[in-house]
């Protein structure tokens, strides 16, 4: 799947100008509230019919305004998963599931059904109506529904920005779950760091209605430039393995060679996982810290130091686990020396790694 996207479109106070390809798996608009993100998705759907667009899936063209194409919503393919829900409360959750196929005039396949209810976990839900869900469940209802169309891409409009966090911990693994087994690929919008970290292989960052970086997830995130939400939001993103679970409740993982120790995570051992590590969490020192409380100590090499207007900076350090993020002030750069070519060390307490930042690879 290869989703290409060029719009503009002028809103009072803010002008769209956004262009951008989104390759298989998941692609995340990332950036503030009020960023133009919901504007693309609504553009890519058929929603919202943008001054000038072109858009592409698979090389068939949704939209070009100058050619006179504008393919309406029900004929794009294409699966939508708002904010809320949006079920029908007089429906089962099973004939809520099957409405979308109904409306295609089509019959559901039964086993396709079944691989839906079982990707998502809604079998113990079939008989229930959506005042009897939680707003967890309504979500992973609404998410199967949209699946069940067959849709070629499937859009999501900020799913967990409703949620608090239990309901958004319980969502995560399923929506990483459709990422690597569903085969259906994802543009996904939201500004929340955590989610996009664990969830997008491809970060589309947008900022005042312009793209300002695009490309890998682990890349974009690593970037001390980015921050888009704030800089308590910075942080960079690891690819490890889990190697072992250990009697005292915490868990080894490998990341590039390093072994490393966090809480304990509820996957087996051998699963590959993702885990965000965010920039306020991490410690640096030139020189090799002894008698620390804090299991995790990674030596590398500063790439990039990044200095905005205010009192802080954030520092990149190139480590054989990946590209860490530490967030220090500048009177700590200046008195530490801390420049580009420097070695030094990172420093991680275990049990500053949050549960909800650590997710499956993909």
């Amino acid at each position: 799947m290869t989703l290409t996207v060029a719009l503009r479109h002028a809103f009072p106070g803010l002008a769209l100008d956004v262009a951008f390809e989104a390759p298989p798996g998941v692609t995340a608009l990332f950036g503030p509230s009020g960023a133009g993100k919901t504007s693309v998705l609504g553009a890519v759907a058929g929603l919202l019919r943008p001054d000038r667009a072109r858009i592409t899936l698979n090389g068939d063209t949704l939209a070009d305004t100058e050619a006179g194409i504008w393919l309406p919503p029900h004929r794009r393919e294409l699966g939508y998963v708002f904010q809320d829900a949006r079920l029908f409360p007089h429906l089962s959750v099973a004939r809520n599931l099957t409405y979308g196929p109904r409306v295609q005039g089509r019959r559901t396949d039964p086993a396709e059904l079944a691989r839906v209810v079982d990707l998502l976990g809604l079998g113990p839900l079939l008989a229930r109506r959506p005042a009897a869900l939680s707003g967890g469940e309504k979500q992973r209802v609404a998410i199967g529904r949209a699946l069940l169309v067959r849709p070629r891409l499937l859009l999501l409009d900020e799913p967990l920005a409703a949620l608090d966090a239990a309901r958004k911990s319980e969502i995560l693994p399923y929506l990483e779950r459709i990422r690597d087994a569903s085969g259906v690929p994802m543009l996904y919008v939201s500004h929340a760091a955590s989610e996009v970290a664990r969830l997008a292989t491809t970060l589309v960052v947008i900022e005042a209605g312009r793209v300002v970086r695009a490309g890998p997830t682990a890349e974009v995130l690593a970037d001390p430039s980015i921050a888009p939400t704030g800089v308590r939001e910075v942080g960079a993103v690891l690819a490890a393995r889990i190697v072992a679970h250990h009697d005292d409740g915490l868990s080894e993982i490998d990341a590039g060679g390093t072994r490393l120790l966090l809480p304990r995570v509820p996957q087996t051992e051998g699963t590959a996982l993702r885990i965000r590590i965010a920039a306020h969490d991490v410690i640096l020192s030139p020189a090799e810290p002894q008698g620390l409380s804090a299991l995790n100590v990674i030596p590398g090499t500063i790439s990039a130091v990044h200095t905005g207007d205010g009192p802080g900076a954030i520092v990149a350090l190139a480590t054989p686990a990946g590209t860490l993020l530490a967030r220090v002030t500048r009177r700590s750069v200046a008195r530490l020396g801390l420049a580009p070519g420097l070695a030094c060390h990172a420093i991680l307490k275990s049990v500053a790694i949050a549960p909800e930042d650590v997710g499956a690879g993909p």
